[in-house]
């Protein structure tokens, strides 16, 4: 039976919704082979991040070959925050302070070193025979991987405004839709349905022979 791959927007600390559309996409799947494929941002802003990231650590520990774990600007942001304590002010100001809430620790040297080795290990970009993967997109004007490594993480515009073909279809979250429905464009579709505020986290199910999402999970708001 053909694989289904199911990629997850950003989580932002709720994991009630991660662990309720988990549960949806076990339900949508049984029976078949799967990979998920986690778009980053598990911490910050939300009020249960190392649940959260407890949780997805589970899931990738059960069966390591099918679950991607990408890196999102918010645990890049928490790495610079570790390394450079000058920029640990900006991090807790953005959410941060929630991430060390729920860890029940107040500074950010205090963090546990597994959790902190994880996300130091995340990739920013996957790849499979129809899509590319990545927290925030690419620059335009260059087909395939955009080597910066900082678009990857950040970038907004001009990807967002610009219509271009990369090659592949282009799956990433990092930009907020407030209406909590993901947003679907030719060449690339935005799974960041802002959690926090719509109680919606996101899943796009893709086959092997279509390059955009034939279906979408959502986990249900309360």
């Amino acid at each position: 039976m053909d694989q289904l791959t199911y990629a997850i927007g950003d989580v932002h600390g709720c994991a009630g919704a991660l662990e309720n559309l988990l549960d949806q996409i076990d339900a949508h799947g049984a029976g078949r082979r799967r990979q998920l494929v986690f778009l980053g941002d598990y911490i910050d802003k939300g009020p249960e991040s190392a649940r959260a990231v407890a949780v997805i650590r589970q899931v990738q520990e059960r069966d390591p070959d099918a679950v991607v774990c990408l890196m999102g600007n918010r645990e890049a942001a928490l790495l610079q925050a570790v390394h450079d304590p000058r920029r640990a002010a900006a991090w807790l100001a953005t959410g941060g302070d929630r991430t060390l809430s729920s860890y029940g620790v107040a500074r950010v040297a205090d963090l546990p070193a597994d959790a902190l080795a994880w996300i130091a290990g995340l990739k920013t970009v996957h790849e499979d025979a129809l899509r590319y993967y990545v927290h925030a997109g690419f620059r335009p004007g260059r087909r395939g991987i955009d080597p910066s490594v900082m678009a990857r993480l950040w970038i907004r515009e001009p990807f967002l405004s610009v219509d271009f073909d990369f090659g592949k279809h282009v799956v990433h979250g990092h930009t907020p839709c407030y209406a909590g429905l993901p947003d679907r464009h030719p060449y690339r579709t935005n799974l960041d349905t802002a959690p926090v505020r719509t109680g919606r986290l996101t899943a796009a199910v893709f086959t092997r022979t279509d390059p955009g999402p034939v279906a979408f999970l959502q986990s249900r708001p309360g």
